[in-house]
């Protein structure tokens, strides 16, 4: 730490907060400990009646803490996403629109594994608002080596993007109820209206829904008579447990449906199918999707509509973060339910 004349000072690290005092109006911190001063800073740093001030300079191959966190966040940001300006070294990621984030985390351990370097994030595979952070990075100290930084800036090159904010795609979305007592109208159907509101949320349009009673042969035909009207996803209520009546996983077997899985570690969920006909997802949804505010709908969905392909290996690891707590006021996305990392 040396002193130096103000207009010498351009360049260099600044080793104390220097505070602006406006009697009556204001009293605070008009430059941070650690800043770079600026040649614009020269006249302010001089209205506050500072001709000297205490530097540090850089040492040789040394980055200063704002470009480092603005390089790491640069280097591993991909679509869908905004960087704040440098606050106390850190760096901010935001979601320029709702969508699925979408992390890649073997390649984010390589970078906290970094000495000096630090990236957090939200979860992987979760719904994000527009406007939301979600996730940020900075160095620890004031300055580090820039070959760490290089280093960083080698990951994300090799496992580009390391984070990103996938769109939803729009999807025509048909509806099959089965059920006896929904068919002979004997009881409202309450199923629908929850799915459409939850396929709206998404951006999807449900084209049309179907009732049938609990019969494989007019499962069958309002699938595929679905299809032909252009569904590009068909979701079947009812009918998922093992009761006599319940008919749905054979139904969608006999339709054609390949299936991914019958049965997921999820509760609530645990009854849910995802098959395909073609190239078409048909998921067959337990009675929990219309209790609950969260369930195996939320964490196999929004991916599913923002483009990725869910196999039974993402199936299997839903058993860690899997149980819903069943809280009182629901807060998901912002609880342990569906994080598996």
């Amino acid at each position: 730490m040396r002193t130096v004349p103000v207009e010498d000072a351009v360049g260099k690290v600044l080793c104390h907060d220097i505070t602006q005092i406006v009697p009556g109006f204001f009293k605070g911190r008009a430059f941070k400990k650690g800043c770079i001063i600026q040649p614009e800073d020269v006249p302010k740093l001089l209205d506050l009646g500072k001709a000297h001030i205490y530097v540090q300079d850089l040492p040789a191959g040394a980055i200063h803490e704002n470009e480092a966190a603005q390089r790491i966040a640069a280097a591993a940001v991909g679509n869908g996403l905004r960087l704040s300006e440098p606050a106390e070294g850190k760096v901010g990621l935001i979601a320029r629109h709702s969508g699925l984030l979408s992390v890649n985390v073997a390649a984010l351990d390589r970078i906290n594994a970094i000495e000096d370097v630090m990236f957090a994030t939200l979860h992987t595979r979760q719904q994000v608002d527009a406007g939301q952070s979600v996730a940020g990075t900075r160095i620890i100290p004031l300055f580090t080596d820039e070959q760490r930084i290089t280093a960083v800036e080698r990951i994300c090159r090799e496992c580009f993007p390391v984070i990103q904010v996938k769109t939803f795609t729009p999807v025509k979305v048909g509806i099959v109820t089965t059920g006896s007592e929904i068919y002979h109208g004997r009881i409202e159907d309450k199923f629908g209206p929850i799915l459409r509101k939850k396929f709206d949320a998404l951006g999807s349009e449900v084209i049309d829904q179907v009732f049938v009673s609990d019969d494989i042969a007019m499962t069958v035909a309002a699938i595929q008579g679905l299809i032909r009207a252009g569904a590009q996803l068909i979701a079947v209520t009812g009918g998922m447990s093992v009761d006599p009546d319940d008919q749905t996983p054979a139904s969608i077997r006999a339709a054609g449906g390949k299936v991914v899985t019958y049965g997921a570690p999820v509760l609530p969920g645990a009854m849910f199918m995802l098959a395909y006909i073609d190239d078409i997802p048909v998921v067959g949804l337990p009675g929990c999707v219309m209790y609950y505010k969260a369930s195996i709908f939320d964490l196999v969905i929004p991916p599913m509509l923002a483009g990725e392909t869910i196999t039974k290996a993402d199936i299997v690891r839903m058993g860690h973060g899997g149980f819903c707590s069943n809280c009182p006021d629901c807060r998901y996305p912002l609880c342990s339910f569906g994080k598996t990392v």
